[in-house]
């Protein structure tokens, strides 16, 4: 994710969010960037946004030009948001509604172009509306800290600000390998809308390479969709059709001998030969094999990241979105396994190790609608929780470093739990 910078003030060359940001969203090395200065010589500028609050402390880079559109940017999902969130989001989309933004003395970012160059050649926004058809459409871009593990995304809105699309774009190593997993996976979903019970899922509009990078566009979500509120129980039957696929539940096969166990040793291995503390999770997998090869459950997919934050409720049906992490043959309950941990980790700010004891709660609670006997139930927590390293691991090997909350601790509830 290079560019670049083309004038003094182009906040590519920042380090902070904007700069990050900007680098992802405007990688072409054509493109000029200025705030507050003319675009060079022998450019016309494309497009102009406002930096809201400040250069400093940039949150959100706000499309001018279409006061609907700025302010559909502000308020769109706006009922998924945390309330303080939704608060901020409400005002400032409220002073966009009465071009207030355009007015108001925020920091312009103004995007030029070398005369000869056509927006839609140069410019990601610009690519994406063509893919949509060709319409006028206007871009806006939250701004947070810089993370190796953070995908920058776009959200497109036509003039009258109807939403159009929501694009992820992978930038790095592990980024780029999420977002390719999430468009193979929303490639296939729409073939699962009429599965009783199974969510839906908002259809995959484009996918494209761009400057390097990886970007997947997303059909926007519902206006009207709604959270689901984080003290709600999980969706076992959600769950269930997502296992399953409107199938019929699959006779329950030894964790000895399965696929699942060959990518888990596998995978531990290539971690084994990547970095010192893969050792240990060659000895987890030998131990999990030991303790319950003989264990049979039940094996399908998961969503891979089902936690409350990534659903809601559109015309009385469950909406799932981030499938980045779902894939196929894995004991089911991996999901509720994930939801409980994810809750107490985020949600609570508990350690791994508590976040591990919430797993064997919820397991204990909805095994048996799962058909999980208590053998069953301590394989699946057991080996969910080895899943989790080796995830960890994967993302760090792509370049985006260890998660701290998980690393080494998840090594170390490993240990706890096969010594026990």
């Amino acid at each position: 994710m290079t560019a670049s910078a083309t004038t003094p003030d182009d906040p590519r060359t920042r380090t902070d969010g904007l700069g990050w940001v900007t680098r992802a969203v405007f990688g072409d090395e054509r493109v000029a960037l200025t705030v507050g200065g003319r675009p060079p010589a022998g450019h016309r500028v494309v497009t102009r946004y406002a930096v809201v609050p400040s250069l400093e402390r940039a949150r959100f880079l706000l499309p001018l030009g279409a006061p609907r559109a700025t302010a559909a940017s502000l308020l769109a999902y706006n009922a998924l948001r945390p309330p303080k969130v939704r608060a901020v989001r409400a005002v400032l989309g409220g002073i966009a509604r009465l071009r207030g933004i355009e007015v108001a003395r925020f920091p312009t970012l103004t995007v030029s172009l070398p005369d000869g160059v056509a927006a839609d050649e140069a410019l990601l926004a610009h690519r994406l509306a063509a893919l949509l058809g060709g319409a006028p459409a206007y871009a806006a871009c939250g701004v947070r800290p810089p993370d190796p593990n953070h995908k920058p995304t776009l959200q497109l809105f036509g003039a009258d600000g109807r939403p159009l699309g929501y694009a992820k774009i992978g930038w790095n190593g592990a980024t780029r390998a999420l977002v390719t997993a999430e468009a193979a996976a929303l490639r296939e979903l729409p073939v699962l809308a009429g599965v009783p019970g199974h969510p839906v899922a908002p259809r995959l509009l484009a996918e494209t390479a761009w400057a390097g990078q990886v970007v997947a566009l997303v059909e926007p979500l519902p206006s009207d969709v709604r959270g689901v509120p984080v003290t709600d129980p999980p969706e076992v039957a959600a769950v269930l059709a997502v296992a399953r696929r409107g199938r019929p539940p699959a006779p329950p096969r030894p964790l000895a001998g399965s696929t699942f166990l060959d990518r888990l040793t596998a995978t531990a291995e290539r971690a084994a030969a990547a970095t010192p503390e893969g050792a240990r999770a060659v000895a987890a997998v030998a131990a999990l094999a030991r303790r319950h090869g003989g264990t049979a459950v039940e094996f399908g997919h998961w969503h891979g990241d089902w936690v409350p934050w990534n659903l809601g409720r559109h015309a009385g049906r469950l909406v799932a979105w981030d499938w980045e992490h779902s894939g196929p043959d894995v004991p089911l309950g991996f999901d509720l396994a994930h939801d409980a941990f994810q809750r107490a980790l985020v949600l609570r700010g508990e350690p791994a190790a508590v976040a591990a004891g919430a797993v064997d709660v919820q397991l204990d609670r909805y095994g048996d609608a799962l058909g999980l006997e208590p053998a069953g139930r301590r394989l699946v927590a057991d080996s969910y929780l080895l899943e989790m390293w080796l995830r960890t691991w994967r993302l760090a090997d792509a370049g985006a470093g260890w998660n701290s909350a998980l690393h080494p601790a998840l090594l170390d509830v490993a240990d706890m739990r096969h010594n026990g």
